[in-house]
């Protein structure tokens, strides 16, 4: 069943005696009221909620009276299923027509208080459910009534709302109008803030640009009182111009005139230096291409031995005194004097400077393309090695430290004339007739065997020796170095440091001056000799006898090879 709402103040109900009764009394009620055709009718259902209502535009007037605020009501088209609460007219009325039951017999009373009657009282039941259906039917006109009453509100309250969802549709309307209003004011009005602040910077930016303007106005007077100092100074600077450029004029003749010079300069100074080059040779050769100079070494107490005599007048003279016994004993012991020239003699006093002065002449016919060699002979301890190579003291050096150092000065001098050279040094001796490389830093069990060979432009290698390229005085004095540290030295009855091996420095050189297409290529070869032995002297032995044995063969053949050179016999012997 549908349910419809029923006011509160008219709808007074008491309680039933129990739901089993109550059912028991709606029951023939329900079917009369389904058959009434009056009350069959569906009502609508409405529900209305007190409170403040919406306001009804001032220009429409009500169409009917106005109702009153009412409560939450619910209408029933028929009897619900719950208990109904009897009226008080129905409750007097199931009172007066109800029997006491007997006394021996139990009486139950429902939830409301009311006597429940026997099952046998039919004519009591019966009188209460026709009280409860006129109490219903009473309800139900009532409530027809009230339905009614609340069709002509609820026909007035939907007039109402339709009038005020035009008026809701009208004011959103407007609203909307207004929000696009309020949308454009909005965007005018940032617009006016953007147009507003733009405005305070372009006034910042105008007195800012004022400020400079002024700035730059003085500037303009400060430059151009500059510029017509300028164009004074400007005045004066093109006449000295015309003055430069006049003398400029008359430099740049006279310095054509000094290339011109300095050209022919050059030219006439290569041409001296060719014939310097060429007369210096000639004076070698004049002197000898062999030259044999004689260095006495003083005794080891200071002095000089009564057995040498060294002539005042003549450094190139040196007279040797033997004392001769007689043989018959009859005579005393005679003095024999013996006389020996060289191409030069220094005595026990001339220092390591004299000597190489006497060998710089050799030394400067290596850089000038002439294949120059210089042997340091005598016995040993007679000081080969220390003519050669000296100490470490300036004053004290040899002849090798010496010509690399002259070789270098000479080099650069020559590199103004256009002259560029390049160096390969090499360093090896000759132990017991075996060739050994003084460079080698490998380990001994892998030093490799060397050979002589002769190339096809008549050039002598050796097979597998180190060449190291050197630029500078101190990389060939580090490879010096290096070479006494590996050369082969022992001790003797006469030398405590005696040299065991014949050591060959050899530089060669290459020189090019690309300017003259001029070339030149030539080797210096500084050797210091291993000195010879007599075996009484210098009781060698073992090891040191087989080292005496190879040194004085092989310089018995050097002797035999100079011997030939300065006979100018063309016969290599071996060695």
């Amino acid at each position: 069943m549908s349910r419809l709402p029923v006011m509160s103040s008219k709808r007074v109900l008491t309680s039933s005696s129990s739901s089993a009764e109550n059912a028991q009394d709606l029951a023939p009620a329900q079917k009369r009221i389904r058959k009434d055709p009056e009350h069959v009718k569906p009502q609508a259902a409405a529900t209305i909620i007190g409170g403040k209502r919406p306001p009804v535009a001032a220009t429409r007037a009500p169409l009917s009276k106005p109702v009153r605020s009412m409560g939450a009501a619910t209408v029933a088209v028929g009897p619900t299923r719950g208990a109904l609460k009897p009226t008080v007219a129905s409750a007097a009325a199931k009172g007066a027509n109800v029997k006491q039951p007997v006394a021996s017999t139990a009486t139950k009373t429902g939830g409301g208080g009311a006597p429940r009657r026997h099952a046998w009282d039919l004519k009591g039941k019966v009188s209460d459910m026709e009280g409860k259906i006129r109490n219903y039917q009473t309800k139900v006109k009532s409530v027809n009534q009230e339905n009614e009453v609340l069709r002509d509100s609820v026909a007035q309250n939907q007039t109402r709302v339709a009038g005020m969802e035009k008026e809701l549709e009208r004011q959103r309307s407007q609203i909307s109008e207004y929000e696009e209003e309020l949308q454009a004011l909005s965007e005018v009005r940032d617009e006016l803030e953007k147009v507003s602040s733009d405005k305070n910077t372009l006034q910042k930016e105008l007195s800012n640009l004022e400020g400079k303007y002024k700035v730059m106005e003085t500037l303009r007077d400060s430059q151009e009182t500059e510029l017509q100092t300028l164009k004074m100074k400007l005045s004066v600077q093109e006449s000295t111009l015309a003055r430069v450029q006049a003398t400029l004029r008359d430099t740049e003749e006279e310095v054509r005139c000094l290339k011109e010079t300095v050209a022919q300069q050059k030219d006439e100074l290569h041409a001296g230096e060719m014939e310097r080059r060429r007369l210096h040779n000639t004076i070698q050769e004049l002197k000898g291409n062999i030259r044999v100079f004689c260095r006495v070494r003083p005794l080891v107490g200071g002095g000089l031995s009564k057995h040498i005599q060294l002539p005042a007048s003549d450094n190139k003279m040196i007279t040797l005194a033997k004392t001769e016994e007689s043989h018959t004993g009859k005579t005393t012991d005679t003095q024999k004097n013996y006389n020996f020239s060289f191409d030069r003699v220094f005595g026990p006093q001339t220092s390591q400077q004299e000597v190489f002065e006497e060998i710089s002449l050799l030394v400067q016919s290596a850089l000038d393309g002439y294949n120059v060699c210089c042997f340091a002979y005598g016995q040993t301890g007679s000081g080969k090695t220390y003519t050669m190579e000296g100490s470490e003291f300036d004053e004290c050096r040899g002849v090798i430290p010496r010509a690399v150092q002259q070789i270098f000065k000479a080099a650069e001098k020559l590199g103004a004339q256009g002259w560029e050279f390049t160096f390969t040094a090499s360093f090896v001796e000759i132990y017991n007739e075996t060739l050994r490389d003084l460079l080698y830093t490998g380990k001994a069990s892998k030093r490799p065997e060397h050979e002589i060979r002769k190339s096809t432009n008549n050039e002598v290698t050796i097979t597998n020796l180190t060449y190291e390229k050197v630029s500078n005085e101190d990389q060939v004095l580090g490879l010096i170095a290096l070479a006494n540290q590996n050369r082969s030295t022992a001790q003797t009855a006469q030398n405590d440091r005696s040299s065991r091996s014949h050591s060959v420095f050899q530089l060669d050189i290459e020189g090019v001056n690309a300017g003259r297409d001029v070339k030149c290529k030539s080797t210096l070869c500084l050797v210091d000799l291993a000195g010879s032995e007599r075996m009484v002297k210098s009781q060698s032995q073992g090891e040191r006898f087989k080292e005496m044995t190879a040194i004085n063969g092989s310089l018995s053949n050097l002797g035999i090879v100079i011997a030939a050179l300065a006979n100018k016999v063309c016969k290599q012997e071996p060695g």
